[in-house]
């Protein structure tokens, strides 16, 4: 049999969030993280505030169109936490991979020209720039994953240059001997 759930009585000033909240289609911006709040946030609100006006679990369920479990997990939470307790708690999930500080350092190594850092090539492959991460920075990454972040920040990956065209290097000419 589930237990009773009321809900606990409203401080004047969580009153007036929960009132101001019910009211309007969209939360104000402190009670969420984002500009616009969710929907669902306002309908939680008339949850506590229907309780608030002395409903029970069961129509509220009704009026809202809402389970009874669900009612029941807004008021406790609510009861527990004030108005802060009905926006979106935290996710679980996968942490990330690689930290904030590793994505700077591949970013910034992959913009860094080769030669500056004192490597034999004048341009970066993605095996070249995993390889340098993995060896100098301490950071075990696969060009795969190379190739996603720098994509993601906007960077299209330069592909080789062809034998056809002016060369960037003047002594060329030079270096090739007689053709």
């Amino acid at each position: 049999m589930p237990t009773l759930v009321r809900l606990r009585r409203l401080a004047v000033a969580e009153e007036e969030d929960v009132a101001r909240l019910v009211r309007s289609r969209t939360a104000p911006v402190r009670l969420v993280r984002s500009r616009t709040a969710p929907v669902r946030l306002v309908e939680r609100a008339r949850i506590v505030w229907l309780a608030h006006q002395g409903q029970r679990v069961p129509a509220i369920a009704a009026a809202l169109g809402v389970s009874v479990p669900v009612v029941r997990r807004w008021v406790t939470r609510f009861n527990a936490g004030g108005v802060e307790g009905l926006a979106d708690a935290p996710r679980s999930g996968r942490p990330t991979t690689y930290r904030a500080p590793d994505v700077g350092t591949v970013i910034a190594t992959s913009l860094t020209d080769p030669q500056s850092l004192g490597l034999p090539f004048a341009s970066w492959t993605l095996d070249r720039l995993a390889a340098y991460l993995n060896e100098t920075q301490g950071i075990a990454i696969k060009r795969s994953r190379i190739g996603e972040i720098l994509q993601r920040e906007g960077l299209r990956w330069r592909s080789q240059e062809t034998w056809f065209g002016e060369r960037p290097d003047p002594a060329f000419a030079a270096k090739r001997g007689l053709s």
